[in-house]
């Protein structure tokens, strides 16, 4: 999930990387579990990280009886706290039972999402996923999060990285960390990359999600390029990806900064259903979405170019210009925005 970041800078699921934050020490404290024992961050797909007999394929009887056997092995784990979570509070059993079928239910069936190059996200190790950010709400982020896990061949979880507001909010920041997310500074981002994961990174910030519907699918400006500083400590290939879809959900038609100021919040948005029908204009429109990873941009020799200005940004240009690009090509592909 995904929201501010370098004072409205580098934001959002991709922002503030060079100020660091209070980063969990990972050697200060043993293994700990329901979210007070911490543990490993799983590395393999969903299936591995369910404890040993939760398995119910040998339940006798018809597929929803082995459904209904599964649910009450998952109740009866997270009630008696017999789950892991690692040192970011992420939750992957979680996260695959409960949040990412929540999600599903938009991507696969309102959203009737398409993705494509999916075969650029490298199937094991690190990998920093850079997208474009939209739609005046952050559901990109989760649709993102989703579709990638669902289509990549070995379900891989993508761990978001999110803005300061995320992490203030009540339940909201709950949910982040339980689904992998954390905050976007340069220590949690380097932490992740160095041990494998794959993470998510929305360098526009709020600067994206809260352009008006006037400058949909115009890159916004990627503040300083500290995204790209922590994939060249790490080594870490960058994987750009192109999101079309997510500027129809809430088209932005006018911002009330006072009113923003006064709930201190980034912007405050006017769309054709909001604020006019009050909970039903939070309604996303079922705009039709393309999603498409572009192939990886390696970074492993230039590890020692991380704190040259000029690598920096040439890297966070070329990354910006292959989105665009992307971008422009997907709108040919998708002429009517709620079609088919």
């Amino acid at each position: 999930m995904t929201g501010a970041g370098q004072g409205h800078d580098d934001a959002a699921a991709g922002g503030r990387f060079d100020v660091p934050m209070n980063a969990p020490d990972p050697a200060a404290d043993p293994a700990r579990r329901n979210g007070h024992r911490r543990s490993e961050p799983a590395a393999e797909p969903a299936e591995s990280t369910r404890p040993a007999g939760s398995a119910v394929a040998d339940v006798p009887g018809d597929p929803w009886d082995r459904k209904v056997a599964s649910g009450l092995a998952f109740l009866r784990r997270r009630l008696s706290g017999d789950y892991e979570v690692d040192e970011f509070g992420f939750d992957p059993e979680l996260t695959e039972r409960v949040l990412h079928p929540l999600v599903r239910v938009l991507y696969r069936d309102w959203f009737r999402t398409e993705v494509t190059g999916i075969e650029n996200v490298p199937a094991d190790g690190a990998g920093l996923v850079v997208g474009n950010h939209s739609g005046t709400v952050a559901l990109d982020a989760l649709i993102l999060a989703t579709a990638l896990h669902d289509r990549h061949p070995r379900r891989r979880f993508l761990r978001l990285l999110g803005a300061d507001l995320v992490f203030r909010m009540p339940v909201v920041s709950e949910l982040a960390r339980k689904s992998g997310g954390t905050v976007a500074c340069n220590p949690d981002a380097e932490r992740l990359l160095g041990g494998g994961e794959l993470v998510g990174v929305f360098p526009e910030g709020f600067k994206g999600i809260g352009k008006l519907y006037a400058d949909r699918y115009k890159l916004q400006r990627f503040g300083r390029g500290g995204f790209v500083s922590a994939a060249l400590r790490t080594g870490t290939p960058i994987v750009p990806v192109a999101i079309v879809g997510g500027e129809e959900i809430y088209p932005m038609l006018a911002d009330i900064k006072p009113l923003a100021r006064l709930l201190k919040l980034p912007y405050f948005p006017v769309t054709p259903t909001f604020p006019w029908l009050g909970p039903l204009g939070m309604v996303p429109l079922p705009s039709k979405w393309l999603i498409e990873f572009c192939p990886p941009i390696p970074t492993a020799h230039l590890t020692d170019s991380a704190d040259d200005p000029l690598v920096v940004f040439n890297l966070a240009d070329q990354v910006r210009e292959t989105i665009q690009q992307t971008l422009h090509k997907l709108l040919e592909r998708r002429p009517d925005p709620f079609g088919p």
